[in-house]
């Protein structure tokens, strides 16, 4: 399973690329959320890898799947072929593939792909992973410059990921809170203030995607409140990446994990704490 999550997601990420260098027409669907052939052409990539496995697969640019069909799927993959179209559109580079296989509503192997920097990363939580894990001795893994490598060449080159697990009543140094770059409202300005007031002056940094989540796993921020909306397939894949590497993603407000296949696909809001 995560040899063909690897190589659908750097496959589909190099599709991306190609577009990604040309000249491309915006589409906006009918949530005026936009739409370009990137997603399109990343999308029947990643959904042809993943049916030559036993699950069904839910993504963004699926047709609608009624929740009556998907209610009795025990494990399925849940994808966003790119993630951050907005980011993709303004050229920037923050933009990711998602891929991320559910079970019982919880993610249990994701990974998350970063075309322009050729960098993955990857967390697995499930009992059929274990054999994996111990030879690598990883649940959660970065590698770096994976384009034209194998998946064993990649995993190879991976190192380890542990999130922060910063000490506030220390204060070894300012709290890092990432915050994305469409959607920073008053809401998270004001769980920003808050965390302040307790903590002392955050350090902000801006993201763009589930680059946010992953920035929490690899320890280079610590905190990253989501008070706005997001869709099941936004986060899954990050999500898994940030458990295995020892964080939470819970629900706004209390100490409830996201969890997934709901019948509404939109998450509430949520924090992802590394500390």
């Amino acid at each position: 399973m995560i040899n063909t999550a690897i190589k659908a997601a750097i496959d589909a990420g190099e599709a991306i690329l190609e577009i990604y260098a040309q000249d491309f027409e915006v589409e906006f669907k009918a949530d005026e959320s936009p739409l370009t052939s990137a997603d399109k052409a990343a999308h029947c990539i990643i959904v042809q890898a993943l049916e030559a496995t036993p699950y069904p697969v839910l993504s963004e640019e699926s047709g609608e799947i009624t929740y009556e069909e998907r209610r009795g799927w025990e494990t399925y993959w849940l994808v966003d072929p790119l993630d951050g179209t907005k980011e993709f559109i303004k050229k920037n580079g923050e933009f990711t593939v998602n891929i991320a296989l559910i079970e019982h509503g919880v993610p249990i192997l994701g990974v998350v792909y970063v075309p322009v920097l050729e960098t993955l990363y990857c967390g697995m939580l499930d009992v059929g992973c274990r054999t994996w894990n111990v030879e690598s001795g990883m649940s959660a893994w970065k590698a770096t410059e994976c384009g034209g490598k194998s998946v064993e060449e990649i995993v190879e080159s991976a190192v380890p990921l542990s999130t922060s697990r910063i000490s506030l009543s220390t204060k070894q140094r300012a709290l890092r809170v990432v915050a994305s770059k469409s959607h920073c409202n008053e809401e998270t300005l004001t769980f920003i203030s808050a965390l302040e007031k307790k903590h002392g002056k955050a350090e902000l940094v801006s993201r763009g995607s589930s680059l946010k989540l992953c920035m929490v796993a690899e320890g280079s921020a610590d905190i990253y409140p989501r008070i706005a909306p997001t869709m099941e397939w936004d986060t899954a894949a990050a999500h898994a990446v940030v458990t295995a590497a020892g964080g939470t993603v819970a629900v706004y407000g209390t100490t409830e994990a996201l969890v997934y296949n709901k019948e509404n696909l939109l998450n509430p809001s949520f924090v992802v704490s590394g500390i």
